[in-house]
């Protein structure tokens, strides 16, 4: 059975020497980082020798550092648990302040974001949703609202826009159970991962459809049944996660597709303003104001 590494350092935590604990550290806050970076790199990275990554390895009861990366690996597609989470958040967060550190995390997924997503991918995702006959969007539990949000936008430009939130993989099946070659998917899945939005894209992918992920990893589980992969990161390490990079990768989606239809886009929203209008949906602004 593999270890569980974040469990490993809360236990040993008092003993490790000082380069240890910035081993830790860095293992603790940027993991998804860490988990992919070779001995060496990670000793540059944190400041001390490969040879003290080797020896922090076997202190903690691992073979040796791969054992330990394969434990990190793992970390990256499982993600915590919620307990687990919960006592990660309260060592990181401590004294500071919880408004800037929250913020300035934020920032720096986006930034993150910006510098890992795929331009190929990006226009690909855009050339099919355009292209497509039906676009069906998948996103259950806390990625129900991205699903939500671009299926709300994509609906000004065409009424064959679906919103699949279903929690339950026989609902999910029998909401997307006539999907065709010439329909388009997107699909969001973030740790802990989604087996139900994984099927629905795997049944997706099988029928025909192009596929679009919308997740953190290339590791992840949906990214593997999918035709072209947007990664946005979204790890806080807390009971929640950050949503904040993907919404801002749905709303670059969603730009890049009203940009491919002004003028379908121009005709509903001007039929639109009209009936908004004449059936006083909106607040209208008072003289003055």
């Amino acid at each position: 059975m593999s270890k569980d590494i974040i469990t490993l350092l809360q236990t040993n935590s008092g003993s490790f020497s000082k380069g240890q604990r910035r081993i830790a550290q860095y293992i603790m806050e940027e993991y998804d980082k860490a988990a992919f970076m070779t001995a060496a790199r990670l000793g540059q990275t944190v400041g001390v020798s490969e040879s003290t990554v080797v020896r922090f390895a076997v202190s903690l009861g691992f073979d040796g550092y791969p054992s330990m990366q394969k434990s990190m690996q793992e970390m990256v597609l499982n993600r915590l648990t919620s307990v687990q989470r919960l006592e990660v958040a309260s060592d990181r967060i401590g004294d500071q302040d919880i408004v800037s550190m929250v913020l300035q995390s934020d920032v720096d997924k986006l930034r993150r974001t910006d510098e890992t997503l795929s331009r190929d991918d990006f226009r690909n995702a855009v050339d099919a949703i355009v292209a497509a006959k039906r676009v069906y969007i998948l996103g259950v539990r806390s990625a129900a609202p991205l699903a939500n949000f671009l299926g709300y936008y994509l609906r000004y430009l065409s009424d064959n826009v679906y919103i699949v939130t279903a929690s339950g993989s026989s609902e999910m099946f029998e909401q997307i159970v006539g999907i065709e070659p010439e329909d388009a998917v997107v699909a969001f899945s973030f740790p802990r991962y989604s087996t139900t939005v994984v099927k629905g894209a795997k049944y997706c992918s099988s029928a025909g459809a192009v596929v679009i992920g919308l997740t953190d990893s290339q590791l992840s589980p949906l990214a593997q049944v999918c035709d072209h992969v947007l990664l946005a990161k979204s790890d806080m390490v807390s009971l929640v996660d950050s949503l904040v990079a993907p919404l801002s990768v749905v709303n670059a989606l969603i730009v890049g597709v009203t940009a491919r239809r002004t003028v379908e886009l121009a005709r509903r929203l001007d039929k639109l303003e009209n009936i908004w209008s004449d059936y006083d949906v909106y607040e209208k602004r008072t003289d003055g104001v």
